[in-house]
């Protein structure tokens, strides 16, 4: 982004729009050596730069930063870092309680033991399957 120029419009949260094109109230930042926007400021991409500088969106989002796309003006999708996912079981479960995808269990579970395998059965599993 070293050298290019970007329209800033400002408005109640502070965006920064990068916008080939301007508009009216628009104010010229020279960028010369900036690469990123920190603190209050979001990144918003029309759709057509998102589209254009691609590569450079994937960039802020791998720096750990939102992107905004918006479309005539109006913010429509935020491109965002994917959250780490749990690597243990024990993880992923109590994720899924807090979301309340799953209930925890009201009492202590008894251990599991399967039961004595029934003659026949698995013929009759692969003849239903045409086997």
């Amino acid at each position: 982004m070293t050298g290019e120029t970007i329209l800033w419009y400002p408005c109640e949260e502070c965006a920064v729009f990068v916008s080939s094109r301007p508009r009216q109230g628009a104010i010229r930042i020279e960028v010369t050596g900036l690469t990123s926007y920190d603190g209050p400021m979001r990144l918003i991409y029309s759709t057509y730069e998102a589209k254009a500088r691609f590569s450079e969106v994937l960039r802020h989002v791998r720096e750990g930063k939102t992107v905004t796309i918006s479309y005539r003006g109006d913010p429509v999708a935020e491109i965002r870092p994917l959250s780490k996912k749990p690597t243990t079981l024990e993880a992923r479960v109590a994720e899924l309680e807090r979301q309340g995808a799953i209930v925890p269990p009201a009492g202590p579970l008894e251990p599991f033991t399967p039961g004595p395998p029934l003659p026949g059965t698995l013929a009759e599993f692969l003849a239903e399957r045409g086997d």
